[in-house]
């Protein structure tokens, strides 16, 4: 996630969402000739829809006579992963000065959604006028790149012969980092650990972002002041200081390190023959990056999403309006809603848009065999949906099919898409993370199966979605969900880290559709950069820092 507040001790870095600044730029190519005597001048306009309305956000300045522009002005948007952000470009070839559109010759436009040109990082595609039809030969190029500098500096620092201060004893040290603020002041950046008793103290490794040190600037001077602390009311005695550039402290190496004199301005002045307070040895400086969630989705990375509906008898018959998939005259159900709101966001992010949908807990034909792990499309070999809207279909069109049984087993379809997120570790990339939503009415029968399925698949690109809808006693699914304690199989072996998580649509029934696909995919680019993160993979083609 990209740093939206300086670390704290109280939780993960960042807001609760996955929200950072995303830069556009465009260009244009062939586009249609409005001028007479000259060619167009075309601008480009940014709206995105905000209600149902298209909301102009941004122009670019005007391409004088250049049917091929490249527009330096660049459009900026904060990227929201879990809502649907629709934008349409619009071009236009100004013949007057006037700010209103009508007053100048449309060329064309194009509309998509923000996650669909992140995902690509760059899109090409042709500009169609208002009845529909492509405007000539126009096109328009749209490049995406995420505004955030993602590099962290990791320093190792240590002190000799820091002068004593306390009468009695030795002092307390500590180390300030300070930078320059925007009204000349010295701000503080970062303070170390206090190490009691010592002249010669060992801080112990510590990590900051590198535009909260210095800006991203490496040549902007830092201070770093070196205090013992004399009691616990916050009073801090003054033993040195110097100041210093990141550029200077990355010439530390673990085998050579960098020494830098503590300077004390008033003994320098009382004292001839002064040479410093101590010194302050800069063991190890390394710069990484730290990727984001963008870093990964604009380095190639797809999510590969699949669905998992409950066909069990507890749903009940869905001809009949109490059932849970009856289908309503508006042709919705919660299962149905449950899809479109994670469905719509999700499938921005895999290229192909074919998404496995599969069933579990009802009797198939011709045999009447229970399944719990079913192609929907009654197709074992290709279970795959084309988008979400072939997810819809196949779902309605098997329900006449199918008889509704039981138990509730989830262990089977988890165990399912695990095998092929396994598969996916073997390219050594961060290439593929996958999706499980579970659509379900009640409580899990194979409850012991389930929590070794969810613990193997903590080790793998994995997360999975639990919608509960109906009335039912969800408490098991709290379980799964780890968010208050780390879950366990039943043999006592830890899940790696939280993937599971857990909505029930009851919650949601009142309010706007936008607000589940919140509340389902909040964790979602967490879970994803925890786990390339944890495998140490970049981004593929990440730059160095």
């Amino acid at each position: 996630m990209a740093y939206t507040l300086p670390p704290t001790p109280a939780g993960p870095v960042g807001s609760q969402y996955c929200v950072c600044k995303v830069e556009l730029s465009i260009c244009g190519q062939n586009l249609l000739d409005r001028d007479v005597t000259s060619k167009s001048d075309p601008f480009c306009v940014l709206f995105m829809e905000v209600n149902g309305k298209w909301v102009e956000l941004d122009r670019t300045e005007t391409a004088v006579n250049n049917l091929n522009p490249a527009f330096a002005k660049k459009f900026i948007i904060d990227y929201h992963f879990e809502e649907v952000q629709k934008l349409k470009f619009a071009l236009f070839d100004q013949d007057k000065s006037s700010t209103q559109l009508y007053e100048h010759d449309f060329l064309g436009e194009f509309s998509c959604t923000l996650g669909t040109i992140v995902s690509s990082k760059k899109i090409t595609r042709t500009l169609l006028l208002g009845n529909g039809k492509p405007a000539g030969k126009g096109m328009i190029t749209i490049a995406a790149q995420e505004l955030s500098d993602n590099r962290v500096i990791t320093l190792s620092m240590a002190g000799r012969k820091l002068d004593k201060k306390d009468l009695f004893g030795k002092s307390d040290p500590f180390l300030e980092f300070y930078k320059p603020g925007d009204d000349g002041k010295w701000m503080l950046v970062h303070r170390t650990e206090v190490i009691k008793y010592t002249l010669d103290p060992v801080w112990k490794p510590f990590t900051v972002p590198l535009v909260s040190l210095c800006d991203g600037d490496m040549e902007k001077l830092i201070k770093v002041v070196v205090c013992y602390d004399y009691d616990s009311d916050g009073g801090h005695d003054f033993i040195g200081e110097f100041q210093t550039s990141v550029a200077r402290l990355c010439e530390a190496q673990d085998a050579s390190p960098l020494e830098l004199e503590c300077i004390n301005p008033k003994k320098q002045k009382k004292k001839k023959n002064y040479k410093n307070s101590g010194i302050i040895i800069v063991k190890s400086c390394k710069i990484t990056r730290d990727f984001s969630f963008l870093d990964y989705i604009l380095g190639g990375c797809q999510l590969m999403f699949t669905v998992g509906i409950d066909f069990t008898a507890s749903n009940g018959n869905p001809q009949e309006p109490s059932s849970l998939h009856y289908i309503n005259p508006l042709g919705t159900n919660e299962y149905l809603s449950a899809i479109w709101a994670v469905g719509q966001i999700i499938q921005d992010y895999d290229s192909d848009k074919m998404f496995p949908a599969l069933g579990f807990g009802a009797q198939l034909p011709p045999d009447w065999k229970v399944s719990h792990e079913f192609a929907i499309n009654f197709n074992p070999r290709n279970p795959f949906c084309s988008g979400v809207e072939g997810i819809v279909q196949a779902y309605s069109a098997c329900l006449p099919h199918i008889r509704f049984y039981g138990p509730t087993n989830f262990s089977p379809i988890i165990n399912h898409v695990a095998r092929f997120a396994a598969q996916a570790t073997q390219q050594e990339t961060a290439s593929q993370y996958f999706i499980l939503l579970i659509i379900t009415d009640g409580v899990i029968s194979d409850m012991d199966e389930t929590r070794h399925a969810v613990v193997q698949a903590s080790k793998l690109p994995m997360s999975i979605i639990i919608v509960g809808v109906g009335n039912a006693d969800f408490a098991a699914m709290e379980f799964l969900d780890g968010d208050s304690r780390v879950l366990r199989s039943h043999t006592g072996e830890e899940a790696v880290r939280d993937i599971v998580q857990f909505v029930p649509f009851r919650n949601f029934r009142n309010v706007p559709k936008e607000t589940l696909a919140k509340a389902v995919l909040a964790e979602l680019p967490q879970q994803v950069v925890q786990y390339f993160k944890h495998q140490n993979l970049p981004p593929i083609n990440s730059e160095p820092a």
